[in-house]
Parts: C-alpha cells; structure tokens; sequence
C-alpha cells in the first residue's frame, strides 16, 4: 500500500525549520551531519520517484530520510524529523539508522530520542533485533524512544513488529502538537506523556 500526499507536494515539505537559532546539525561538531551542505536548488534524493527537499539528510537508506531537529547533550535527548518509506524488510533502513546515525549519538551520551513521524507514510518491519540493541544501549542511564504522530497503518505495522516492547508509539503519542514550542518543551512534553498519559499533559 502507497500512500501519497495530496494538495503539497514531497518536494515540499522541508524539515521544520523554527528552532534553527538553538540547533543546527551541520553546524554541530558531534552531530552525525556535522559539516554536511545543502544545495537549495539541486534535487537528488527521491521517494516514490518524487523529489524530496534537499535540507532533507540521507543516512543511507533508499526511501528513508531525516534531520535531526535539535540536540541537548546535557539533558541527553535529541529530536529527529523523519520522512518517506520506512522499510526494514527490504532495506533494513533500521540498521542504517542504528549504525550511522543512533550510534554517533549514543557515543556522545545521548539516551532519550524523539521521532517526529507524520511523514512516515508507510512502514514495513521485518525482525526486532536492532531496536532491542538500541533499547539495550540506552535503558541503563534511564533512556527511551518515543515516535510522534505515526499514521494508524505505520503504527499498526510497528505494533505487528512487536516493537510496543522497545519503543513508545500509537495512542496518545499519535497527536502531538509539538510545532508551537521550544524543543526543551517538546521533550519535557513527551516525558509526561510517558509518565503520566494524556490528560496530565493537558493540565501541562
């Protein structure tokens, strides 16, 4: 099943792009991206055969892209947009995720992770092995995983994978307002929500 957007295009949907003043990841020594350059007319990476905006970063994957939105050492959490096809089975985007991108992050002590989603317009799992070593490198210092905004067949599907077990998805985290605040509320935001449920963020 293929999803498409309709009315906007994929060539335009940029990664969100208001929290630049705190954190951006070319400019980020111990980012993954650190150093990367972004050509605003040249067009290369594609889903679906549609071409995606070039701020959009490739780790590796075919049909999977990202950028890391924001990072806080200190705190250790780090907040990461994600577009495309998510698709372990055939590409196994999960190791690449892991290995090129989770990785240099946990190196650097970051343990609590934020996927932003919405624009995940399908998922194909195959094992769990990769997010059980990525939920096993993390859950010593306190750490999770917390995808936002999935569509209801991503979710279904990562529920299929059985990956409820390793991160957090589906029900209340499907709709998040996060754009209106600063990444330091997103995260403070998704720790109640982890804590407590939706109506506790409400009264937040």
């Amino acid at each position: 099943m293929c999803v498409f957007l309709q009315k906007v295009t994929m060539h335009d949907i940029e990664p969100y792009h208001r929290w630049r003043d705190y954190y951006v990841s070319a400019e980020d020594p111990d980012s993954p991206f650190f150093g990367r350059r972004y050509d605003e007319f040249y067009y290369t990476n594609k889903v679906y055969n549609y071409f995606i905006h070039p701020q959009w970063d490739d780790f590796g994957s075919d049909t999977l892209y990202l950028k890391v939105l924001f990072a806080d050492y200190e705190e250790g959490f780090t907040i990461i947009e994600m577009i495309g096809e998510w698709n372990d089975c055939l590409h196994n985007d999960i190791m690449f995720l892991k290995r090129d991108v989770i990785d240099a992050f946990i190196e650097k002590g970051v343990h609590k992770y934020i996927l932003i989603c919405e624009n995940v317009l399908n998922f194909h799992g195959s094992d769990d092995a990769y997010y059980e070593e990525w939920y096993e490198d993390i859950s010593d210092a306190g750490g999770w995983i917390c995808v936002l905004n999935t569509l209801t067949h991503v979710s279904d599907e990562m529920r299929a994978t059985r990956l409820q077990y390793f991160i957090n998805f589906g029900d209340y985290f499907e709709e998040v307002n996060w754009r209106p605040h600063t990444p330091q509320r997103v995260f403070r935001m998704v720790e109640v929500l982890l804590r407590n449920g939706v109506k506790r963020l409400r009264e937040y």
